[in-house]
């Protein structure tokens, strides 16, 4: 007598179900690992909204495609950023200090970046920013170290500000270890009341301007205090926006 042993159809169904359990896992971890990344992608860019992402099989993996924005304009853009536009045909600025001595300082006048956020290093001290008072033209910029470079720079630079300029400033890890009585003085002629005071490592950002028809000066100032800063041996960022009135 022979027997025969049905094994072959046994073992191939267990296998045909171990498959299948294996690719419902597979499918779970698809859908989480797709769940995961649209969650990190809305972690990195926070106007991402779930409502504008689209989401597409593709061979068992997913990517995501940015609806078009279709909504209306709600109004009309303030320049720099600013929460809403200067009135009339007012000029526009926003100033950033910089932060330690690693993030820099911004200024930005009607909307364009004159000295843009750098991180390498660059504008390090005093950053000016030179704008003529009836047309808002950007007329000169500078850079002026003032931890080991040399006052004399910013001095002549200050003493070549023609009449009826804006001067809008920022400082940038160590404004004042270089300053002296002259340079403070040409400073205070644009206006400004802080620069007296000013000393290694404040924060200090300024607007003013030279013999302007219209009195310009606005200011701010974080002293350098290690029981206050954020920064252990620098204070806190500042900032400062508004508008400038424009002369006919």
């Amino acid at each position: 007598m022979i027997y025969v042993r049905r094994v072959g159809p046994l073992v191939v169904h267990r296998r045909q179900r171990g498959k299948k359990k294996l690719k419902f896992v597979f499918m779970v971890a698809a859908i989480i690992l797709s769940i995961s990344f649209v969650l990190k992608l809305l972690q990195m860019n926070p106007e991402l909204t779930v409502s504008n992402l689209v989401e597409r099989s593709v061979g068992g993996g997913v990517y995501v495609q940015l609806k078009p924005d279709n909504h209306k304009d709600d109004g009309p853009k303030s320049k720099c950023d600013l929460p809403k536009p200067c009135p009339g045909k007012d000029f526009a600025f926003k100033i950033y200090s910089g932060a330690t001595n690693i993030i820099g300082p911004q200024i930005c006048f009607e909307g364009k970046m004159i000295i843009e956020k750098d991180i390498r290093g660059n504008w390090l001290g005093i950053n000016i920013a030179v704008i003529n008072e009836k047309t808002g033209e950007h007329i000169n910029t500078g850079s002026f170290n003032m931890w080991n470079g040399k006052v004399e720079d910013l001095i002549e630079f200050l003493k070549s500000i023609e009449d009826g300029s804006l001067v809008l400033m920022a400082s940038f890890d160590d404004p004042a270890t270089k300053l002296n009585d002259e340079a403070r003085a040409l400073i205070g002629e644009l206006g400004s009341s802080y620069i007296s005071q000013i000393k290694f490592r404040d924060n200090w950002i300024f607007v003013g301007g030279k013999k302007t028809k219209t009195h310009v000066s606005f200011e701010t100032h974080m002293k350098n205090d290690r029981e206050t800063n954020k920064y252990e041996s620098w204070p806190e960022m500042i900032e400062m926006e508004g508008c400038i009135p424009r002369i006919d």
